[in-house]
């Protein structure tokens, strides 16, 4: 059996134990002679499995006792409609900072359902290129929360802060973030924010599973004309299991944290590795004339380097030479085009050490 490397945006690489691991319990988990695909949620066996999945989660990112933490269906995506249902209930607008297409989908599915919006900032006129500054914030004065994409994966832009902001009256603002695409990717300081979610299918696992984690308070702000598979506040005090959550998923996120937690040693040991990673490949294409990334210094991405060549006409060759050199998944993105390589935390530093060289060698080649 051959691995290559890949650094596709999502579903992304997934540890190679992690797998092998999955694969050994297939068929017959634990003794029980069956697979965790075929077990019921409510059996011990994978209660047991979900418990320790949101230990090992706790533990890694010294999540509160204040907050629940959610094991839910829908990606990402169905947040964009959850978070305005939930959080709107008793009136107030949703405010966002808009650096990308994916916080770009947050608002118009907002204001698709009714919500009054507010753009406290936008990246759009510099290309979303930048951050915009956190003194440029323009905060409605009846904000209900703040919501912005901490890396948006298709232009592999990356705050460089964690916004903290106020309405004109003093009160705080809750800080709602989507973490898809860099979440685990290191520590974070999980009391900044009242709401974190993410899609599964990057840094946590198979497609099909989204985190959530809240703080107490923000609970039970729904109105009760919502779908009860919408609400924080029912799933929570179902355990995620107001109806069957996706268990295989939440079992191979459950692998994933521990293989973040036993054999990577933690979140501070895979930040460092991906600070590696990233400006590896970073100082790659900055001292070539024949690649270039767009984004300022400050907010390059950990996890998504966009990049392109100086010819467009040799992106087809680029990416079937990459293909039968084994570097996988690399086209951009269709909205953006050039290339695309996602550093996730299972994709290997050998896997970037062997694009740097594949890339030198094209320029090389083809330049």
């Amino acid at each position: 059996m051959t691995r290559h490397y890949n650094f596709c945006a999502g579903p992304a690489a997934l540890p190679v134990a992690v797998l092998e691991r999955a694969r050994n319990e297939l068929l017959d988990f634990q003794g029980r002679g069956l697979s965790v695909m075929e077990m019921s949620h409510r059996s011990d066996e994978f209660v047991a499995i979900a418990d320790r999945a949101e230990a090992d989660l706790r533990y890694l990112l010294d999540i509160p006792s204040n907050y629940k933490v959610l094991f839910l269906q829908g990606g990402a995506s169905m947040q964009f409609a959850m978070l305005p249902m939930n959080l709107l209930g008793q009136g107030g607008s949703a405010n966002f900072i808009q650096t990308g297409i994916w916080g770009k989908k947050a608002i118009s599915e907002a204001r698709r359902l009714g919500f009054n919006c507010n753009v406290a900032a936008s990246s759009e006129d510099n290309g979303h290129t930048a951050v915009p500054d956190e003194n440029a914030l323009a905060i409605s004065s009846d904000a209900a929360y703040l919501h912005y994409t901490s890396n948006e994966t298709i232009g592999g832009l990356e705050f460089d802060y964690t916004p903290r902001v106020q309405r004109a009256d003093g009160a705080d603002v809750p800080l709602i973030c989507d973490m898809s695409s860099n979440i685990l990717s290191g520590p974070i300081d999980v009391t900044q924010f009242g709401v974190i979610y993410a899609g599964a299918q990057k840094n946590i696992g198979p497609a099909g599973l989204t985190l959530v984690a809240i703080r107490d308070d923000l609970l039970g702000k729904a109105p009760s004309s919502i779908p009860s598979l919408f609400d924080y506040q029912m799933l929570a005090d179902a355990g995620s299991m107001v109806n069957t959550p996706p268990t295989f998923a939440w079992y191979l996120a459950g692998l994933v944290f521990q293989w973040l937690k036993d054999d990577i040693g933690g979140l501070e040991v895979m930040d460092d590795i991906n600070q590696r990673k990233a400006q590896k490949l970073y100082a790659a294409i900055d001292a070539s004339d024949f690649y270039t990334n767009p984004i300022a210094s400050r907010n390059r991405s950990r996890m998504n380097v966009p990049f392109v060549l100086a010819d467009s006409s040799l992106d087809s060759v680029f990416l079937q030479e990459a293909d039968e050199a084994g570097l996988l998944n690399l086209k951009g993105h269709r909205s953006v085009g050039g290339m695309r390589a996602s550093l996730y935390n299972a994709v290997p530093e050998e896997a970037v050490d062997a694009l740097i060289a594949f890339m030198a060698d094209f320029e090389q080649r083809r330049g």
